[in-house]
């Protein structure tokens, strides 16, 4: 799955800001202790005032923006290592292929071996972690937890949150090794709320105005600034400034009105339309609103010039998203929109979505594409992405598979028994037993009274096969056989219900029973069925990419029988129809076995390259051992093992 870059960014500093001189030398001098937080409400400047920080610290920064995405532990292993690259551009390397497998090692072994590439950085430097608050997750408090008890003297870690992680803090603040900056200290002082109001927001205020707005507001800045931006339309300035007034929350909403109503009509347009949005670039801001008459790319300069809560995330400023506080009330007003309209909300907004979800497929950003489709409640979308991109191959995806179908409700699952299937295979993938048999009860459960088809019979076999491979978790090989049984007479009974000239679809039922032999060793029959399958696949249009996959496996057999010329040359076919017809995601699989070809073909240079290009780590630790090299380099035995061991049928290597 793609990285995006722009969560790795340090957000550029404003051309026009306060400074909080007094605040950055508490910043400087608590650089020897182990971590800064700076803990406060959204609103009170803490990504500003570190941005302001860094841009004169003469050491070297990471930078990590969260989102609820990294909540899964790989996922947030995975940034916080790319993070770290844009310091030392080689560490971390092994990580991330162990990362990658099914079954990788246990947390605190990932974070040793990451500790111990720390320590050969030659600098000190910073890790900036941004919006912690949006981590809800006990492992990856933990593991934040166990790299701060050993975290390197060269290394510093920042954490701002509009809450206080679960750290072990009072442990910290008593080892003197913990830097605190709070609401208290963040709030602008009356010189820094004059200075911001009169110098960057240009207002003219008198001393007596600006110190009631610095008291109402208790110097909270994001109050400060909704405030100065709703001045800008009134006359009579110290009239408003006398019946602002309220709590922070109520303040908030009737600013947020009057700055709305302040802007053009297509303004405001924009801005409650790509609310949907965590991130916004003009392009995607185009699909989302579809309105020819407005740039996205120019109303998100108009916006970021007149300081409407934008946020850069590259030095480009191409990618851009709101304050949060922001984009949650600006949702609000998109929803209370669009039922005042008499129009059906739901429908509203499930059309954004679905506009920013195929966006986001063209792109080829499948999880940010799947995501949105979910939000849309376009249940046919939301499988055929996990289906047509690979979703299930990675755990990122996996992990946003898992989240949604946990949110359906039973009779939406029950509708579609695949889903109940997608369930059980995902939790698979991420090696959970538990809940699994459940759910393939509900499956069988929702198939009866179904119509024998294609589709019925294949869910029963996947059915068969997971149960099977339950077994193999739990070391019941008579169940494993019995189940491996059930699913050969399935497909058996189907294929003779087909006759002697079955259609294109059964090629699915043949490659099937293909599978079944070449686990039982008979190669003869797996080669035959084999074939089968492939010249009904290949009777598909060829859009659609089953040849793929069984090109691939007789390739496979041909190596078992020793013809590794005649594998190589079938690959070589295969590659080139993988590469005409855009089958990107089928080359991974591809290029795996392509590594093992070359490697007995005598060419390691080439297999190093091609296992390194595609980032595989089963195939980088049979590189390794053809070099004679330690497996544990690229993760250790355990993981290739549980690579190995985690996938049903095909376990067989070569």
């Amino acid at each position: 799955m793609p990285t995006l870059v722009t969560k790795l960014y340090i957000p550029p500093l404003r051309p026009k800001v306060v400074p909080r001189t007094h605040l950055i030398e508490q910043l400087n001098e608590g650089l020897h202790r182990k971590l800064t937080l700076i803990s406060a409400p959204a609103g009170f400047g803490k990504t500003t005032l570190v941005s302001e920080w860094i841009a004169g610290c003469k050491q070297s920064v990471a930078w990590l923006s969260l989102d609820k995405g990294d909540n899964d532990p790989t996922r947030f292993l995975t940034y916080l290592v790319a993070a770290l690259q844009t310091i030392a551009t080689d560490i971390g390397g092994g990580v991330l292929n162990v990362l990658q497998s099914p079954q990788p090692p246990s947390t605190e072994s990932i974070l040793t071996t990451l500790l111990n590439e720390i320590v050969a950085i030659p600098d000190k430097f910073i890790l900036v972690l941004d919006d912690y608050h949006v981590i809800d997750s006990k492992p990856i408090d933990n593991a934040l937890a166990f790299l701060l008890e050993h975290l390197p003297a060269q290394m510093h870690l920042v954490i701002a949150t509009r809450e206080d992680p679960h750290l072990p803090l009072a442990r910290l603040r008593a080892r003197g090794q913990l830097t605190e900056l709070r609401a208290a200290d963040l709030r602008f002082t009356p010189a820094e709320a004059a200075e911001f109001l009169n110098q960057v927001m240009g207002l003219n205020l008198s001393a007596e105005d600006i110190a009631a707005l610095e008291t109402r507001t208790e110097g909270w800045i994001a109050g400060l600034q909704l405030a100065a931006l709703s001045m800008q339309g009134h006359q009579d300035v110290s009239s408003f400034i006398k019946s602002f007034t309220g709590s922070h929350h109520f303040v908030l909403d009737y600013l947020m009105e009057e700055v709305l109503n302040q802007q053009p009509e297509s303004v405001q347009r924009f801005l409650l339309q790509t609310s949907i949005l965590e991130r916004l670039c003009g392009p995607l801001c185009d699909a989302v609103l579809r309105d020819p008459s407005a740039s996205g790319q120019a109303t998100l300069e108009y916006l970021e010039h007149a300081n409407l809560f934008l946020v850069p995330l590259d030095n480009e400023r191409r990618w851009h998203r709101y304050h949060h506080l922001f984009a949650d009330l600006l949702r609000q007003r998109l929803h209370q929109s669009i039922a005042s309209s008499a129009q059906d909300e739901g429908r509203g907004v499930a059309e954004l979505h679905s506009r920013a979800s195929q966006w986001y497929e063209d792109h080829g950003l499948e999880i940010e594409a799947f995501q949105h489709a979910a939000a849309a409640n376009d249940v046919a979308r939301a499988e055929y992405l996990i289906d047509a991109k690979g979703l299930h191959k990675h755990l990122p995806g996996v992990a946003a598979m898992l989240d949604w179908l946990a949110s359906l409700p039973t009779s939406v699952l029950d509708a579609r028994p695949s889903l109940w299937m997608k369930y059980a295979s995902a939790l698979l993938v991420r090696g959970q037993t538990t809940g699994v048999e459940a759910k393939l009860q509900a499956a069988e459960a929702a198939l009866q009274g179904a119509e024998p088809d294609e589709k019925t019979h294949g869910l029963t076999r996947q059915i068969a096969a997971h149960r099977a491979t339950l077994a193999i978790y739990d070391y019941q090989i008579e169940t494993t056989i019995a189940q491996l049984r059930r699913a050969l007479e399935t497909y058996r009974h189907y294929l003779q219900l087909l006759g002697d000239q079955p259609p294109p679809s059964a090629n699915e039922a043949y490659f099937g029973m293909a599978q079944i032999f070449y686990e039982w060793n008979d190669l003869d029959a797996a080669e035959q069925h084999g074939q089968q399958s492939l010249q009904l696949a290949r009777q598909y249009d060829k859009s659609i990419d089953r040849f793929v996959i069984r090109e691939i496996f007789l390739a496979r057999l041909k190596l078992l029988r020793g013809d590794v010329a005649g594998a190589a040359a079938m690959l070589a076919e295969t590659e080139q129809s993988v590469r005409q017809n855009d089958f990107v995601h089928r080359m991974p699989e591809l290029a795996a076995i392509q590594v093992t070809v070359l490697l007995k073909q005598g060419n390691l240079a080439a297999a190093v390259d091609l296992a390194g290009k595609h980032e595989l780590p089963l195939s980088r630790a049979r590189v390794l051992l053809a070099q004679g090299r330690p497996v544990r380099s690229v993760g250790g035995a355990e993981a290739i093992a549980s690579t190995n061991g985690s996938k049903g049928f095909g376990r067989r290597t070569f």
